[in-house]
């Protein structure tokens, strides 16, 4: 590692394998927006037909192998056509329509795109988000464009001037083909947060993501023709990707457009709607659900859901039992991987048992380990996740990267040929792990760690609590500060029996070590467009960055939120 190759001189095309099995009668692709409605059903054979008719355009428009088609698209059929559609060999790439402009060209500019394919909006929380303004925006500052396709998904107005309307992609019958290519062929560019600088593209080739995705979805999902796989994603996560597999053994993916909480409990009422077997949320989505009062299972027909796979960070021990409670009893699967690899490197599978707050052990392939200090393996205590030998998606290379400078820096300047993740984990004597949070916001009080996840686990559960931060900063002459940032639920506020209960939560479920120094009523947590709490920025904040050099607010969720640590920060320095 980092440059290994995988089957040199094989040639493949994902698209044909995503498309080759599901019969044509059959849904492949099922859409549901925020508001509720009949679901629309897209056939495998439809599918087949609009990806054809596509694939046909883009080639008569002069897209070449190598060449990058980009889109500002939700989670809708028309990202799906339009990725497999450019897998003719160009390289794709998504940005959800809820990143901004700024945002946006700062990903997709990277790559000098020939071809944009823009909606004309989103619904969220039970509005239309307009978004007009921001595809102008995109057309002015992406000078290399040759083409713009206009998907009218939230109004009917026309499209704009010099713009291809999307039915123009699928007004001409062609006949289907793919094209081959080498195994480590790009096949698509997903990014980084860019929390803390410019965003990194990952490039992931066509044969290190069929083999993924057949492996992830067919032994981990188990997933089958006839049946429905629904993960609650925006386009500019690696979620979206993932579920992708799912075509490949010719089972169907459920997309969901809008809201997972508008109204109350609305992505279990999707999953029912759609007859999900399978579905795949992040552990945010669980906790929040839990805290609206809904019970799925008393209002909805889930009878069909056999597995919940959880994703984006660790679900704690109290979702668990929510799910057992008011979802019903089915498999939970705590799984943890990464934009990196567009997969997973651990989580459940049929032959270990669910224990809340863990996650169930390594996945086929994945030769992960955690490291101490000195890299050497450690069970039982807590260690560095590295991963010892590659894996096929594993990114061929990252973009504009011709020596692989950041590549190495990004993953292998600790151990040398050595893959170093970036979260802290134990890895316990029955092969089951334990993710703490991210070592490089990881808290190192008098020489012990201290995982910053421990704390949301057991502070969140707490009715009082909406969501919590925790920060720890070094300070002049061997000092440290562990701040602990409270956003009270409504009704609630921080006083002084509040602050009383958490700190005797923490020091009797956790230690001692973890009662803070100080607690502070905040207004948000800020998270990345993923909804990634933003402990880094913050902690650079606190020891004295300036807010435009300790993060891009264009990857940001809430930058009045972060506006507010900068303040704070500001007097508490003085």
């Amino acid at each position: 590692m980092p440059r290994t190759r995988w089957f040199t001189g094989a040639r493949l095309n994902w698209a044909e394998h995503a498309l080759r099995h599901g019969a044509d009668p059959d849904p492949a692709l099922v859409c549901l927006r925020e508001g509720g409605g009949p679901a629309r059903e897209i056939t495998f054979g439809e599918l087949r037909r609009s990806v054809a008719a596509a694939a046909g355009w883009l080639r008569r428009a002069g897209v070449r192998p190598g060449d990058r088609v980009c889109a500002y698209l939700p989670n809708t059929e028309h990202a799906v056509i339009g990725l497999l559609a450019a897998a003719v060999g160009a390289v794709w790439s998504c940005c959800s329509p809820d990143f901004g402009a700024d945002g946006t060209v700062g990903r997709l500019a990277q790559l000098e795109p020939t071809v944009l394919i823009a909606a004309d909006g989103y619904h969220w929380n039970g509005r239309v988000v307009d978004r007009a303004d921001v595809v102008a925006q995109l057309r002015a500052q992406l000078p290399t464009l040759r083409h713009v396709v206009h998907v009218p998904y939230v109004s009917e107005r026309p499209a704009p001037d010099g713009a291809t309307p999307w039915s123009d992609l699928l007004a001409v019958d062609t006949p289907p083909g793919f094209d081959r290519v080498e195994f480590s062929h790009p096949l698509w560019v997903l990014f980084t947060s860019g929390t803390t600088g410019s965003p990194k593209g990952l490039v992931h080739g066509h044969g290190g993501i069929t083999l993924e995705g057949l492996k992830w979805t067919g032994l981990y999902c188990g997933l089958r023709a006839g049946e429905r796989m629904f993960a609650y994603t925006s386009t500019g996560w690696a979620l979206w990707s993932m579920q992708l597999g799912a075509l490949t053994h010719g089972a169907s993916i459920v997309l969901y457009e809008g809201s997972p909480g508008y109204p109350a409990g609305a992505v279990w009422e999707a999953a029912a709607r759609s007859g999900a077997d399978v579905m795949l949320l992040g552990a945010a989505v669980v906790t929040a659900s839990a805290d609206t009062g809904v019970s799925p299972r008393a209002e909805y027909d889930l009878s069909r859901l056999r597995h919940l796979m959880v994703s984006g960070s660790a679900l704690p021990p109290a979702g668990y039992h929510w799910v057992l409670r008011h979802v019903g009893d089915l498999r939970i699967d705590s799984t943890s991987g990464g934009t990196d690899i567009s997969g997973s490197f651990v989580g459940a599978n049929e032959y270990t048992p669910v224990r809340a707050g863990r996650i169930g052990g390594r996945l086929a392939g994945v030769d992960c380990a955690a490291w101490d200090d000195d890299g050497e393996p450690v069970v039982g205590t807590v260690g560095e996740l590295v991963v010892t030998q590659p894996m096929p998606s594993m990114p061929v290379h990252l973009w504009n990267d011709p020596d692989s400078t950041r590549y190495l820096e990004s993953y292998f300047d600790t151990w040398p040929g050595v893959w170093r993740h970036g979260d802290w984990v134990t890895l316990h004597p029955d092969g089951s792990l334990t993710i703490h949070g991210r070592s490089d916001s990881t808290l190192n009080r008098n020489g012990v760690r201290l995982g910053t996840g421990d704390f949301y686990d057991v502070l969140e559960p707490m009715p009082e609590i909406a969501e919590t931060l925790v920060i720890g900063v070094e300070l002049p002459d061997d000092g440290y500060w562990l701040g602990l940032f409270v956003v009270p639920a409504p009704g609630h506020r921080l006083d002084d029996e509040l602050k009383q209960r958490i700190t005797g939560t923490l020091r009797t479920r956790l230690s001692p070590r973890h009662v803070p120094d100080e607690i502070v009523e905040a207004p948000a947590v800020p998270h990345t467009l993923s909804g990634k709490r933003l402990e880094v920025p913050v902690k650079k904040l606190m020891a004295g960055r300036p807010l435009e050099k300790a993060v891009n607010l264009a990857s940001v969720d809430d930058p009045d939120a972060l506006r507010w640590y900068a303040r704070f920060a500001a007097d508490r320095r003085g």
